[in-house]
């Protein structure tokens, strides 16, 4: 109480008295704190009933006046004594001996507003630099305490400073050497100076010592910087860290002195203890303080100075940060998730982690455990995005070691369905989340390994995970196929070539799936319609006999239709014309199995849109990777070599073959992928995926292929029930919404097989349509 009385005296007496010179005053508040401990014996008592606060904010309003007075740079005489006087050192020792009691807090308050209010540059000075970074080295130490809060804004603002000036973060790299390893290589320079003539190697500079003395950081020291050497004797007590570097070391650079390799294969110690107290505050049981901490370590990671980021990658735990904690979240979910709670959760901001199960009408169990692993994800997804690029790698590698490979790949290689389901639904969202192109790429390694060699049937198992994730798009649960087709259907939308390479492109390369014939003189003999001679019209074909100018598309119809083929006319692209390509889909189903007519708005016409904005979309990512627009010249692949179309492609076939027998929704995921994988602008998957009219080597097998087998046994199977045509089309509107559910009708799976067959050749025409127009727009 006397206390507060004698504070509330003293503004009255500063209120009345004339104003002394901003020197005058700013070491008046000084020494009045000084005094505190000098004449106080009583050191039990709260900072709070001490008049400490004040003269600490009175200096720091005096410093402010100061600066908006003086052109803007100049230093004025209050803050020269600060820094002269070394008060903020002197502040550091009173806050970290927390004498009085909460003077760590009012330290803490002082350097994190002196840094935020003043203009000018502080922390290149020493005598500033060096008491931050003893502070840094305080906060963190012990979780929820009360000076948590001063804690993380100090930090916070420390970082606020160096994303300014970037270099500035190499005062805050500490080498820590060790003392006789470090005398050991100081004598080896010198003896080597010595064999090889001082006199051509030393100059009279070096022996002065100026160009080679060195801070902390280890860079040149001007001479007006340097510290006396009391000073340096007193900080050095200080603190207890062992020297940060020998004053008198000499560059080898400028020793023209090659290193030897004990110099070479023993490096410094480097401590990045402003990373270590953000990492220790993301701990922290106060979820605001833990997301600041974030933040600031998301500055951190962004800074661009190459030193910097190693030192974070290799110096710091950051990387098992991340990692541990993202196991430890991914381990508290239960078992069994229902795959469309996992998908449909709502958007996930990692700094708005909030969620209350009280106020969530749609609330399941484990929900709140999700919400946290994906919050935690996307940081460490952003993190590794905004990351500097040798710091982004060290940590997308980690989360591919230490949480890919340790915790999830035993889940999904488990055989129980439930827990191939849940964790087979998590990969997914994690691939539709990952915005990284780091974190990406270790995610695709992960899912298909690194592999690049074309596949073949004895090695498919050669990635053990990428096989037994393709196997489950086969699984006899239907549940697992769809889930982790949909998987793959993402996968092939993210913007990284390695994964169409690796699934598909690796085995096309040679087209060793084409029979190459060389042209002789009797197949330059054309008939009178361009169509080379041997070659099959589609009227004349047993399986178009249902062409009619009603289904088909007339060449008006085309902007720009192409000529026709002839070995003497070849097409330079590689594409035979696309009116033959997109009637030869179109016409595929025969009459008697098409429904899509009878119903208004489900024309061919209707996919020509959506294949157009797909496709672009397609081209934008693809773009980047420099494919060719032409296939590669037969005369130059090994089409000698067995061709195998990988491990994918065979069991997306196998899926095609049986889409008369297989439920409605499984067909829809299967044609999904197929027309995803038919919109990519390489000539080769165009030729496999979208020409009817390849020469298929001997037991190879292509996309139209096999639908023309499925259409085949249609075809015998329409036979054997009754008023075929009249249940598909009430199917077809059933599913549309325009009937309502009756009685159940026979041989549905078949009826809704067919339904999808027709549609998907449709979206195979559209898509062949709109590839060849972009290709032939200049």
């Amino acid at each position: 109480m006397f206390s507060k009385f004698t504070s509330i005296l003293q503004h009255a007496v500063e209120a009345l008295a004339p104003s002394l010179p901003l020197q005058e005053d700013f070491v008046y508040h000084w020494k009045a704190i000084t005094h505190y401990y000098i004449e106080t014996s009583d050191d039990k008592a709260p900072v709070t009933d001490t008049n400490i606060p004040s003269h600490l904010e009175q200096m720091l309003d005096i410093l402010v006046q100061e600066e908006n007075e003086r052109e803007s740079g100049e230093t004025g005489p209050c803050m020269e004594y600060l820094l002269h006087h070394k008060i903020l050192e002197t502040l550091y020792t009173l806050g970290k001996a927390d004498c009085p009691p909460g003077m760590k807090q009012q330290v803490l308050a002082f350097y994190t507003k002196l840094l935020g209010r003043i203009r000018q540059p502080l922390l290149p000075h020493i005598n500033v630099h060096r008491p931050v970074q003893k502070l840094i080295r305080l906060c963190g130490e012990v979780l929820a305490t009360p000076t948590e809060n001063e804690e993380i804004q100090f930090l916070c603002i420390v970082c606020a400073k160096l994303k300014q000036d970037p270099y500035l973060v190499n005062f805050f790299l500490e080498v820590i050497q060790d003392p006789v390893l470090h005398l050991y290589k100081r004598q080896n320079k010198l003896k080597a100076m010595a064999s090889k003539g001082s006199a051509d190697v030393i100059t009279e500079d070096m022996i002065k010592g100026q160009e080679a003395l060195t801070t902390d950081m280890g860079q040149p020291v001007q001479p007006e910087e340097m510290p006396s050497a009391a000073g340096v004797e007193q900080m050095e007590k200080e603190d207890d860290l062992p020297p940060q570097a020998d004053d008198l070391s000499f560059s080898l650079d400028e020793l023209n002195v090659a290193s030897s390799p004990e110099s070479s294969t023993v490096g410094p110690n480097q401590d990045y203890n402003l990373v270590n107290s953000l990492l220790n505050l993301t701990k922290s049981p106060d979820g605001r303080i833990a997301v600041k901490a974030c933040e600031g370590l998301m500055l951190l990671v962004s800074l661009p100075e190459p030193a910097a980021a190693k030192c974070l990658a290799q110096s710091t735990c950051l990387c098992e940060l991340l990692t541990d904690r993202l196991a430890t979240l991914y381990k508290a979910l239960p078992q069994s998730l229902d795959p469309l709670d996992i998908e449909t959760v709502e958007a996930i901001n990692w700094g708005l982690d909030s969620y209350s199960h009280k106020e969530d009408a749609s609330a399941f169990p484990g929900k709140r455990a999700l919400i946290s692993f994906l919050s935690w994800f996307d940081y460490c997804d952003q993190l590794i995005k905004e990351a500097q690029k040798t710091a982004a790698v060290a940590m997308a590698k980690a989360v591919r070691e230490r949480f890919f490979i340790d915790v999830m790949e035993p889940q999904l290689m488990q055989t129980s369905e439930i827990g191939i389901l849940t964790s087979t639904a998590l990969l997914h969202r994690i691939v539709r989340q990952v915005t990284s192109d780091v974190l990406l790429q270790e995610t695709v390694y992960f899912i298909l390994g690194e592999h690049r060699e074309p596949e073949t049937l004895t090695d498919i198992n050669r990635h053990p995970l990428r096989h037994r994730l393709i196997e489950h798009c086969d699984h006899i649960s239907d549940e697992i196929s769809i889930m982790t087709l949909r998987m793959f259907e993402h996968l092939l939308q993210k913007p990284n070539e390695h994964i169409l390479y690796n699934l598909v492109l690796r085995n096309l390369e040679e087209r060793n799936y084409t029979e190459y014939k060389p042209f002789c003189q009797e197949d330059k003999d054309v008939v009178e319609n361009g169509q080379i001679v041997g070659a099959v019209d589609l009227e004349e074909d047993p399986l178009f006999t249902d062409l009619s100018p009603d289904n088909t598309l007339s060449t008006q119809e085309w902007l720009s239709p192409s000529p026709p083929v002839s070995p003497e006319h070849q097409k330079n692209d590689g594409k035979t014309e696309v009116h033959k390509i997109v009637n030869s889909f179109l016409c595929l189903v025969p009459d008697e199995a098409k429904s899509s007519y009878h119903v208004e708005g489900t024309g061919y016409d209707t996919y020509l849109r959506d294949a157009h904005r797909q496709f672009r979309d397609y081209c934008v990512i693809c773009l980047r990777w420099e494919w060719p627009g032409s296939p590669r010249p037969l005369e130059k692949c090994n089409l000698e070599a067995s061709f195998f179309e990988g491990h994918f492609l065979k069991v997306l076939f196998e899926r095609m073959g049986r889409i008369l027998d297989q439920p409605y929704d499984v067909n829809l995921q299967v044609t999904s992928v197929l027309s995803k994988l038919a919109l990519f602008p390489h000539p080769h998957i165009h030729e496999y995926l979208l020409d009817p009219y390849v020469n298929l080597a001997s037991g190879c097998r292509s996309l139209f292929s096999v639908i023309v087998r499925v259409v085949g046994d249609l075809m015998v199977r329409i036979q054997r029930i009754p008023d075929f045509t009249p249940k598909l089309l009430l199917v077809r509107k059933r599913l549309l919404g325009l009937e309502p559910e009756g009685p159940i009708i026979d041989h549905m799976t078949l009826l809704e097989g067919v339904i999808v067959l027709e549609e998907f050749c449709k979206e195979l025409a559209a898509i062949a349509f709109v590839k060849y127009h972009a290709s032939s727009t200049p």
